[in-house]
């Protein structure tokens, strides 16, 4: 029988665990999905524990946003795909019906694409969550362009290496700030043009260094929180801020008179819209066969130990690379 990962109760790892039920029938413009490989995201977590944004019904609730597979089955009307095509799944919004933690899901044909040729299932199944969340706030909201130079915080983590290479396929110009200077040389190998570490510099006196007094045109702020006061300062006199995420749990203060256009991004905006995720699959199938895109992968579990992948995610201890289960 199937399994699927299932939790009946908010709290820690624990509360997950493996159930078998059949498969599901795909609908009229629905696939079914053979999962090969899933990656572990913060909203997993946070679906988990409670803290999610959207309500999380109980019980026997699944996960999974991203992951990669073949097609298994098809229903009426699902046209441009075959039994047996790999592919890779762009968004599940309502991932406590669908989740991707099984070995099957059915989701509408929109919600998948063809897998990048050249591409592994241990990468595809990492790369879509980060590298659509750095396009689409980028590219999508910020209309970045060759020669932009952009700060992009929280950048050892995974979108935030995923923003670096984004901005290196566009020809822009990143800058990352991280808190440690020890990751410097990490974020240098992994395409930053140049790196503030937090803990040994200013990031506005080090941004405008870095951009010949000009400050950065677009700043990506995964972060949030009182620092953004700081991000605003850093960035260019009518440039733009994205932000993208939620790693700072304090409110993030409203500025007395913004130079920067303030936009806050919602990746599901984006990946539940069939035009944009085409536009981000080609974007990525041109980045993988060039070679400048590639998810950080730290380390990959079996189905039978994703208790212990969620442990070593809550943990901090992948260091912003992505933590991978393969079916």
């Amino acid at each position: 029988m199937p399994r699927i990962v299932v939790f009946d109760e908010f709290g820690g790892p624990e509360v997950m665990h493996v159930v078998e039920e059949p498969v599901t029938e795909p609908g009229a413009g629905e696939v079914r999905v053979r999962i090969e490989a899933f990656a572990v995201n913060p909203l997993d977590q946070m679906m988990r524990a409670g803290a999610s944004p959207a309500p999380v019904p109980l019980p026997h609730a699944r996960l999974g946003v991203e992951g990669t597979g073949v097609v298994d089955a098809l229903g009426p009307g699902a046209d441009g795909l075959r039994v047996d095509d790999p592919v890779v799944i762009a968004a599940i919004a309502d991932a406590h019906v669908r989740g991707s933690y099984a070995d099957y899901t059915t989701l509408p044909t929109d919600q998948v694409f063809p897998r990048p040729a050249g591409l592994g299932v241990t990468d595809a199944a990492a790369i879509w969550v980060a590298f659509s969340t750095a396009y689409g706030a980028l590219v999508e909201k910020a209309g970045m362009r060759p020669g932009d130079h952009v700060l992009v915080t929280a950048a050892s983590g995974a979108v935030g290496r995923a923003a670096i290479q984004v901005a290196r396929q566009i020809g822009a110009v990143p800058i990352a700030v991280t808190r440690h200077a020890a990751r410097r040389d990490e974020l240098l190998a992994a395409g930053a043009a140049a790196v503030v570490a937090t803990d040994r510099e200013n990031v506005v006196e080090a941004v405008h260094r870095h951009t010949g007094g000009a400050g950065a045109d677009i700043v990506l702020d995964l972060v949030r929180g009182p620092g953004q006061l700081e991000l605003l300062r850093a960035g260019r006199p009518g440039g733009t801020l994205v932000a993208a995420g939620f790693l700072d749990p304090r409110p993030t203060p409203a500025p007395e008179s913004p130079q920067l256009t303030v936009i806050n991004y919602r990746g599901f905006e984006h990946t539940l819209d069939p035009a944009v995720v085409r536009r981000m699959a080609a974007f990525l199938n041109a980045g993988v066969r060039l070679g400048a895109l590639r998810p950080a992968v730290d380390e990959v579990f079996a189905l039978t130990d994703v208790v212990e992948a969620h442990r070593r995610f809550e943990k901090g201890l992948h260091g912003g690379r992505k933590i991978v289960v393969e079916l």
